[in-house]
């Protein structure tokens, strides 16, 4: 159970109902039936039922993780990575376990996830996948990123590419905050890792 209350659809506010309509019916909704959002106490499953209890801020934060997700000059491949990378350390279950499904449906090497789980630095057969690795592991190792990584960075993503990878790595830096401080447990029926 989250340490914060689900808030069920029956008690959604106006902007709460809003914001669980542009979630849903955004691009993450996509193909999906609306069950999957939902926990079996009927809340929003991970970050989401947070975000219910600051509908402005939560609605600027959706869409933030949709443009991320779903507009990023990234690969879905590498943004899998990056993301995985980022989740592993904050140890985000719930991100990780939805996270490592995409990843694998992206293709990313089954050894790689395994590594990135145990905590152990992956070996990579793909030089963008380690630059990818790398970038993420300096920002979060040492707050910033060396001349070197981000010259091969610039170099193989371009400058915009940088951007994107540099946002979502914060982005899903927030995301494995809500999660972990709010202790939100992955779904019913996954193990978490």
């Amino acid at each position: 159970m989250s340490r914060i209350p689900y808030i069920g659809r029956e008690n959604f506010t106006e902007a709460q109902q809003r914001l669980f309509e542009n979630i849903t019916g955004g691009k993450r909704g996509k193909g999906r039936p609306l069950e999957t959002f939902l926990t079996p106490e009927g809340g929003l499953r991970g970050p989401f039922n947070a975000l219910l209890y600051s509908p402005a801020i939560g609605d600027a934060t959706q869409r933030l993780g949709e443009v991320v997700r779903f507009e990023s000059s990234l690969s879905p491949r590498l943004r899998e990575l990056a993301i995985l990378t980022v989740v592993a350390y904050w140890n985000a279950q719930y991100a990780w376990s939805s996270h490592r499904k995409i990843a694998r449906r992206e293709g990313l090497d089954e050894h790689l996830i395994e590594s990135l789980e145990k905590g152990v630095r992956p070996h990579f057969e793909n030089p963008t996948e380690a630059l990818i690795y790398n970038f993420a592991r300096e920002v979060i190792d040492k707050q910033r990123v060396s001349d070197r990584v981000y010259n091969e960075a610039v170099a193989l993503l371009g400058e915009a590419g940088v951007v994107d990878l540099v946002i979502l790595l914060g982005y899903y830096t927030m995301v494995s905050m809500i999660l972990t401080v709010f202790e939100v447990p992955v779904p019913t029926g996954e193990s978490s890792p």
